[in-house]
């Protein structure tokens, strides 16, 4: 499935067509180049979901946990990790396989780490500055 956004300002019908989407699907890997959109539809994505929270890109922290609705949310950025023992450290099974919905940014850097089921998410800059969001 693919996912038009042809600027911010239609960003959060973006989101709520990728939520619809999500079905029982827990974990979403989203991958796109520095400067995609990523962090930027992970946010619409969480307050589309209800997040009151400040929903911010978790690069130095790695993780950031939002709640909605009774829900929690697990929001990755794995663009600082070196070596896949800084997330074997982390414990990222407990997040991962916990149940709760997990947006993780860098995935190519623990893909041997993803679960099997995880969604792959390609977010795509087009030359006229719109994205391109395909599931």
């Amino acid at each position: 499935m693919e996912i038009k956004i042809s600027n911010l300002d239609n960003i959060k019908e973006a989101a709520s067509a990728f939520i619809q989407q999500i079905g029982d699907h827990k974990v979403f890997a989203f991958y796109g180049s520095m400067g995609a959109g990523k962090t930027t539809f992970v946010k619409a994505i969480c307050e589309s979901l209800g997040v009151d929270d400040v929903i911010t890109s978790p690069t130095f922290a790695i993780i950031n946990e939002y709640h909605a609705n009774d829900r929690v949310i697990y929001h990755f950025d794995f663009y600082r990790i070196k070596k896949l023992e800084e997330v074997y450290d982390m414990g990222y099974e407990d997040y991962f396989y916990s149940g709760s919905l997990c947006f993780i940014e860098w995935p190519e850097l623990i893909e041997e780490l993803l679960p099997e089921d995880a969604v792959k998410v390609s977010i795509k800059e087009n030359p006229d500055g719109s994205r391109t969001v395909t599931l």
